[in-house]
């Protein structure tokens, strides 16, 4: 199974359409889509650690735009947003990122922008809150900017041979990345 589907990422990934299909996941990430564009920007680095920086920068632009959308679904369309927190196991989400936002403000968009929690749910929330425009673009594009240029960093420069350990011990790393999701959506049912 594990197979397969990075058979089917790495061929997306040396094809014409991987910057395409980099900027789609990376915009719909920041808004509503579960899989961060990590999932694609690993792979096609691997494959051309040449135009590293040129996938870091096309996830950037497309996450900061993306993001503008999980704004204006916040701004606009509170109770799809309010649907979108819920799924991703927030139901109460809404008053607890508005908290944050009043207490942290900037702080929740750089610091929450350059991890692994979902974007989205600090673009939403940033509606929600009608937190500055201007100041949530640009925080946008430095944390976004910080998290995929670091990672396509690392990538191009230690890439095969990650490849190379990767492909060696796929299903060892495949299940262990199923466990860490899980787990991952276990703690924030549990502590959410």
């Amino acid at each position: 199974m594990f197979r397969k589907l990075y058979d089917w990422v790495m061929r997306l990934a040396a094809s014409r359409q991987a910057p395409a299909a980099l900027a789609v996941v990376s915009f719909a990430e920041s808004s509503f889509f579960p899989i961060p564009p990590d999932v694609m920007l690993a792979p096609m680095v691997a494959k051309r650690p040449d135009k590293a920086f040129v996938y870091a920068g096309i996830c950037t632009a497309a996450s900061v735009i993306g993001g503008l959308l999980g704004y204006a679904i916040g701004v606009y369309l509170e109770p799809l947003g309010e649907l979108i927190l819920k799924v991703f196991g927030h139901p109460d989400g809404r008053a607890e990122f508005q908290r944050w936002f009043d207490q942290w403000g900037l702080w929740v968009i750089l610091i929450k922008g350059a991890t692994p929690i979902p974007y989205k749910l600090v673009t939403i929330t940033a509606g929600f809150a009608r937190f500055d425009l201007l100041t949530f673009v640009w925080a946008s594009i430095l944390t976004r900017g910080v998290r995929f240029f670091a990672v396509a960093t690392v990538l191009k420069f230690y890439g095969p041979a990650l490849l190379a350990e990767f492909e060696r011990r796929m299903n060892l790393y495949g299940v262990l990345l199923l466990v860490l999701l899980v787990g991952g959506f276990a703690a924030l049912k549990f502590f959410g």
